[in-house]
C-alpha cells in the first residue's frame, strides 16, 4: 500500500544515486514525490541518471544534481535550485558518508580531515540550508551509524566524525521546533552494500553478522521503511537518534 501523505511532496536527498540513497529516491517518488537527486563525483553520474530515469519512468517528477557537499556554497546551491525548480521543498535527507578503517596512530591528517569535512562538516551545512529553504512542517533526517553506540576499535574517524551530528540534531530541533519541522537521525547497522565491504576482512564480516538478528546485516530495504514514516507519520519524533541495526548496537 502506497503512502499519499508524500504525493506532490519535494523531496532532497543527499547521495541520493544509489545504494541506501538511491533506493529511498526511488520509494519515495513510487508515492508521488518530487525527487532531486544528489551525487557528488563523476563515476558516480550514470547512476544518478538511472535513478532518475526510473523515477520518470514511473510517471515521476525528477532531476540529478553534482556538487561536493564538504563546500558549504555548494549545499547553499542544492537547496536554492531545487526551491527554484519545485517552488518549495518539503524533506531533506543526508546520506552522505565515507567509512574508514584505520588505527589512530597510522590515520594522518589529511584523512582526518577528510572523514570530518564528509561526516560532520557536510552534515551541518545540509541541515543549516534545510533550515533556511524547507516549508514549514519540514522533515530533516540524517543518516548516521550504529557504530555511535558501539565500544570498539578502527573507526575513530568514522563514527567520530559522525558522532557530532548527534547534536546537530538536537540543536536544529530546537531551533526549527517553532516551524513544525522535525529533525532526526537515523544510524543503521553495518550495511550489505559495498559501502562496507571495502573496509572489513571476512572474519570481520561474518563478526559483524553474528551481532544482529538472524545472523544479517542491515539491508537497505529494512531502512527506507523508516526514513519514510519519519518523513510522514513519524513526524512527532524530533531530536532523536534512532538505532535500526536489528541488535547489533543500542543504548
Amino acid at each position: 500500500m502506497r503512502d499519499h501523505a508524500l504525493k506532490g511532496k519535494v523531496l532532497v536527498v543527499a547521495a541520493g544515486a544509489k545504494n541506501l540513497g538511491g533506493l529511498i529516491s526511488r520509494e519515495f517518488a513510487k508515492d508521488g514525490a518530487k525527487v532531486v537527486v544528489h551525487y557528488n563525483s563523476d563515476a558516480t553520474r550514470q547512476d544518478a541518471e538511472a535513478t532518475v530515469k526510473a523515477i520518470k519512468d514511473l510517471g515521476g517528477d525528477a532531476y540529478a544534481t553534482q556538487g561536493d557537499l564538504t563546500k558549504p556554497a555548494n549545499v547553499t546551491t542544492l537547496f536554492t535550485q531545487a526551491r527554484d525548480r519545485f517552488g518549495g521543498i518539503d524533506i531533506a535527507v543526508n546520506t552522505v558518508g565515507k567509512v574508514l578503517r584505520k588505527p589512530i596512530v597510522e590515520t594522518s591528517e589529511e584523512e582526518y580531515d577528510s572523514m570530518f569535512d564528509i561526516n560532520a562538516k557536510a552534515a551541518y551545512f545540509f541541515i543549516k540550508e534545510a533550515g533556511r529553504h524547507l516549508n514549514d512542517n519540514g522533515k530533516i533526517i540524517t543518516i548516521v551509524t550504529s557504530l555511535l553506540a558501539a565500544f570498539t576499535d578502527g573507526y575513530s574517524t568514522y563514527a567520530g566524525g559522525k558522532a557530532p551530528v548527534e547534536h546537530f540534531t538536537r540543536a536544529a530541533a530546537k531551533e526549527f521546533g517553532s516551524r513544525g519541522i522535525s529533525v532526526t537521525a537515523v544510524g543503521p547497522g553495518p550495511m550489505d552494500t559495498p559501502f562496507f565491504y571495502g573496509q572489513e576482512t571476512p572474519e570481520r564480516v561474518a563478526y559483524h553478522k553474528s551481532q544482529a538478528m538472524n545472523g544479517d546485516l542491515t539491508k537497505i530495504e529494512d531502512i527506507v521503511p523508516i526514513i519514510k514514516f519519519l518523513a510522514t507519520d513519524g513526524w512527532w519524533i524530533t531530536g532523536q537518534t534512532i538505532f535500526a541495526n536489528g541488535g547489533y548496537t543500542t543504548r
